[in-house]
């Protein structure tokens, strides 16, 4: 709801299994009562489905879908092919970007099957983009902001791997945000604990009008199982961002209803990030990683100037607080942290640090605010008002009078007043007695657009305009949630045939209906899922195009061969395990396999 309020169009929930994100569930009466609530603003709810189903589901994920459907749900995203196969209410289906969607012949393959949207692959760059929206009619969608998984999404394999905890099936233990230590083939150590597969979090705001020209119908922020504030913060900021783009051009529309009024200034720094990075989007530049550590950053203060025994001075201005969390990089590369207790002019005094000369801050130190404590307060309140543009026209009628009303959706109501008409003697305080009682729309959802009054003020007993005014306003409310119509699935066109004739793991098969679905187009032989079959040494768990070399000034397309150059094998280590890394440098791609 907190999104809704804050400017999204549409937002994507998990129901109570089955989703991505194992430990965001919500159950149907949440999401009911959700849908009705984002309808109100011609907002849709997406219901996020996208893990593999075994066999023993099937049945229970055909019923939830229907229930979803009667909820009110509006499309459905998944990941396994197999739903496709079940009896399906007619709810629009999205095709998640666990389904690997990075290619055109990919995308032309979910369209073929039935899919209504594709949510890209984070990787591609604009121009990849641009190829797909050319070739392909499906509406596409792209990831625009939030964490990143380093491995192409559906094809990462690392947590079933190392802790049976599938990311396929909502249950990713994350192992590509620990600490790895990189060693040759001879047990040479050439990087110790550093977060090789820890990326900065992707912000693609000011791309939005690139993206848009590249043809994506739907920008899509990764914010479940983050906190309100940043829920609040980042919706908001791309809501902005949205309607300055739609304010300047010609031919787009708001995807839904309503006028968003913030009453804070969104900042993505100001939330959870771990550093910034439009991920490929422009190719191959800047650092996408973050190598020191998995934690959010927040936003740059400023360098250390002095450190006394209780206080330290930064050099130039700053805006912190009693309250603020501060971190910094200490000299051996780790992060720490602390609260600051009281800030007395340019001089910071930290809270539990009783001695600041022992301890390891140290002049030069970049300092960064990663809880800004005013910023947290705004957002704790009430941070934002969406409500619908209203026209009133109070009119005189033969019985009396009525109270006319229609909003920006073409929704319209009328409520009579059957009374005498008493002309004011004193018509200037009629008028404003008409104007405040009729204007008083409060917590109703909408905002008074226009208000047209009569040429000849009456007086009119303020009780009566209330109640007049308030049927309307109920009224009005009824119908707009009579008027929403959920848009049902399209027919599905006719099977094509897949031009392959076998399927390993990375297919991700994990159910009778999944081998149906692909055997009707052609498909000879499926081999299971990875979470149903036993591998051994030289499995690919992971599949990249980020890579580590890159990250560390050693990439072998750029820098020719010599004695400070890596060779092959390199290792990742922990006590997580030993995995090795495999080149493509024909591809650049990187992957990652047990050994």
């Amino acid at each position: 709801m907190a999104a809704v309020n804050h400017g999204a169009d549409a937002v994507y929930i998990g129901a109570a299994g089955f989703s991505a994100r194992a430990a965001a569930g919500n159950s149907l009466d949440e999401i009911e009562k959700l849908a009705a609530y984002a309808h109100f603003y011609k907002a849709r709810v997406y219901i996020a489905l996208n893990t593999l189903v075994f066999d023993s589901e099937l049945e229970e994920v055909q019923k939830l879908i229907r229930d979803l459907w009667n909820a009110g749900a509006d499309a459905l995203i998944i990941q396994d092919l197999g739903i496709l196969e079940l009896d399906l209410p007619p709810i629009p289906l999205f095709a998640s970007t666990q389904l690997d969607n990075r290619t055109v012949d990919r995308v032309r393959f979910l369209e073929s099957a039935g899919f209504e949207r594709v949510i890209l692959a984070r990787e591609l760059s604009l121009g990849e983009i641009r190829e797909i929206r050319q070739n392909t009619g499906v509406d596409l969608e792209t990831f625009v902001h939030g964490a990143l998984c380093a491995c192409y999404s559906g094809r990462c394999y690392f947590s079933a791997a190392i802790g049976k905890r599938s990311a396929n099936r909502g249950q990713c233990g994350q192992p590509c945000r620990l600490a790895w230590t990189l060693m040759n083939g001879q047990g040479l150590v050439l990087e110790r604990d550093r977060h090789f597969l820890s990326l900065k979090d992707m912000n693609r705001s000011d791309y939005l009008h690139d993206l848009v020209e590249a043809g994506v119908t739907s920008f899509k922020i990764e914010g479940r199982l983050k906190d309100l504030a940043y829920v609040k913060n980042i919706t908001a900021h791309y809501r902005k961002r949205l309607d300055d783009l739609l304010a300047g051009s010609s031919g787009y529309r708001a995807a839904s209803s309503g006028r968003t009024l913030l009453f804070f200034t969104p900042d993505p720094l100001k939330t959870f990030n771990r550093g910034e990075t439009d991920y490929f989007l422009s190719g191959r530049r800047g650092d996408i990683q973050s190598l020191n550590t998995p934690k959010s950053l927040g936003e740059k203060i400023g360098s250390v100037d002095q450190v006394d025994s209780r206080y330290f001075t930064l050099k130039g201005p700053h805006d912190l607080h009693n309250g603020d969390g501060l971190c910094f990089m200490n000299p051996s590369g780790k992060l720490e942290g602390f609260q600051v207790n009281r800030v007395d002019g340019d001089k910071i005094f930290p809270a539990g640090l009783s001695d600041l000369g022992k301890s390891r801050l140290f002049s030069g130190a970049i300092i960064y605010r990663n809880h800004d404590h005013v910023f947290q307060k705004k957002l704790a309140g009430a941070s934002s008002e969406r409500k619908i543009a209203l026209d009133l026209s109070f009119i005189e009628i033969p019985q009396g009078f009525a109270l006319q009303g229609r909003d920006e959706d073409g929704n319209a109501a009328e409520v009579w007043l059957e009374t005498e008409k008493i002309q004011a003697k004193d018509e200037a305080p009629a008028l404003a007695t008409l104007k405040k009682q009729l204007s008083r729309l409060g917590e109703s959802g909408f905002y008074l657009r226009t208000l047209n009054l009569p040429l000849k003020p009456y007086f009119v007993v303020t009780r009566e305009l209330n109640r007049i005014r308030r049927e309307l306003l109920e009224s009005l409310s009824q119908k707009r949630s009579e008027a929403y119509v959920r848009e049902p699935a399209k027919p599905r066109p006719d099977v094509l045939p897949l031009p392959v004739d076998h399927l390993d793991f990375t297919a991700n098969v994990a159910n009778s209906k999944a081998r149906e679905f692909y055997k009707k187009r052609g498909v000879k032989t499926i081999d299971p899922a990875f979470e149903l079959s036993e591998h051994g040494p030289g499995t690919v768990v992971m599949t990249l195009r980020y890579c580590i070399l890159g990250a560390l000034g050693q990439c072998r397309r750029e820098a020719k061969s010599g004695p400070g150059m890596w060779k092959d094998p390199l290792f990742l280590e922990n006590k997580s395990g030993r995995f090795q890394l495999e080149l493509d440098c024909t591809r650049c791609e990187m992957r990652i396999k047990t050994v």
